[in-house]
């Protein structure tokens, strides 16, 4: 008999975050806290309605959407409030059974008041440090060039990126708006975390086309893609990114959020599963798009007929995507395996 799927259920099950981006999954509360402190002005004075600001939902496209970027980055200029932040994010994904997140930022938009870009990594270092200890959750952070920003920037991030490499950083990124900022100017900046043996992830084909993929994929050698939303538009490309097991990190709420698909249950993800593709399910933001790792299961079953056997896969693919040493993987995924083995047959 097919197990049910509820909310609870999905809470329960062990997962892992591979897409969320520290900027965009602030707790409201620590945002008055340290705007407080710190001398800086929220769009509201108490947390209920700064949620509700934050919360995106009149965005027409991706840029829009970023807007709201602004308001928490004002409170993310120092190294004890980054160490907070991270440290606050980890136990929120560790409270709904995620068991490995690689969380993503750009160091450079965390200096902007003068704090130098080494302690921009440290200090989230130390929180997510502090939460493996406290919460056992595994973490890891990928390092953000920003897409409309020089090349060179992009370079220097690189060389941040290397910096850390076995430190607790484990691949690079290439964020913001996508429209007329190709992945390509920045393969630099790509070049040098490859050659150095580090992972690669690139947003792409959301605010714009599978060209964007093919970027990503061919210029800049990117081991996995961010979004994809748009690469059932090349079909050719979804073939060899299937043939070569490229994993895409799906986020579901905010490309509907960013108009990257008209809704839920039009989003590709139904057919990138079924042609067999490597999958993962991810918030983006869980601030301003207003969501779990639970929540994003919860509507890939109610708006895209994943069933328990087809999550639980989901799942599955997403600790195997992980820019972990192979090792260590192996040994994480095989306990994962025991523990929704023991949920399966407890449900049963």
């Amino acid at each position: 008999m097919a197990t049910e799927v509820t909310r609870e259920l999905l809470h329960r099950l062990p997962k892992a975050e591979l897409h969320v981006h520290l900027d965009g999954s602030l707790r409201p509360e620590t945002m008055l806290e340290l705007a407080a402190e710190y001398g800086k002005k929220m769009p509201a004075h108490d947390a209920e309605t700064l949620r509700d600001y934050m919360h995106v939902q009149d965005a027409r496209n991706l840029v829009e959407y970023l807007e709201r970027f602004s308001i928490t980055l004002s409170v993310m200029q120092t190294a004890d409030a980054l160490e907070r932040i991270a440290y606050e994010l980890a136990e929120d994904l560790a409270r709904e059974n995620v068991r490995y997140a690689e969380i993503r930022y750009s160091p450079i938009l965390n200096a902007q008041e003068g704090l130098p870009l080494t302690e921009t990594v440290d200090a989230p270092l130390r929180g997510l440090a502090r939460a493996e200890k406290d919460f056992g959750i595994k973490t890891a952070i990928i390092i953000c060039g920003i897409r409309n920003m020089e090349p060179a920037t992009s370079r220097d991030l690189a060389d941040l990126t290397v910096a850390y490499k076995d430190r607790g950083v484990v691949a690079f990124d290439l964020a913001g708006a996508e429209y007329n900022y190709p992945a390509k100017k920045h393969k630099d900046a790509f070049y040098t975390v490859i050659n150095k043996n580090m992972a690669a992830t690139i947003h792409a084909g959301e605010a714009y086309g599978a060209e964007s993929i093919h970027q990503a994929l061919h210029y800049c050698r990117a081991n996995r893609i961010g979004h994809g939303t748009r690469l059932y538009e090349d079909p050719d490309l979804m073939r060899f990114m299937n043939d070569f097991r490229v994993p895409i990190e799906i986020c579901l709420t905010s490309n509907v959020q960013t108009r990257a698909v008209e809704s839920f249950d039009k989003h590709p993800v139904r057919m990138y599963y079924d042609e067999g593709l490597v999958l993962s399910l991810n918030t983006d933001n869980r601030l301003m798009s207003a969501t779990t790792v639970t929540e994003e299961y919860w509507r890939a079953h109610q708006h895209l007929g994943f069933t328990w056997d087809e999550l639980v896969d989901l799942a599955l693919m997403s600790f195997d995507s992980a820019f972990m040493h192979r090792t260590e993987k192996l040994a994480l995924l095989d306990a994962v395996r025991r523990e929704i083995e023991s949920l399966t047959s407890a449900t049963a």
